[in-house]
């Protein structure tokens, strides 16, 4: 499954809206997928390959090797 290593966010669920004549009629389901990337990282002073999202990348959480 598609999860963060970091923050463990993962595939959400929601609703597609089509919207005709100024009202919502039909609702269907849809998937929300993060934004991940494969990364060399540094954990425990050793470089692994982990699979980091996005968000995580850009607010520092991991270091790189």
């Amino acid at each position: 499954m598609a999860r963060c290593e970091i923050c463990n966010k993962s595939i959400s669920y929601g609703n597609k809206l089509s919207i005709a004549r100024s009202h919502i009629s039909r609702r269907t389901s849809r998937t929300f997928k993060p934004n991940l990337r494969r990364v060399k990282a540094l954990i425990n002073g050793q470089p692994k390959t982990i699979h980091v999202c996005a968000k995580c990348l850009r607010s520092g959480k991991v270091v790189r090797a």
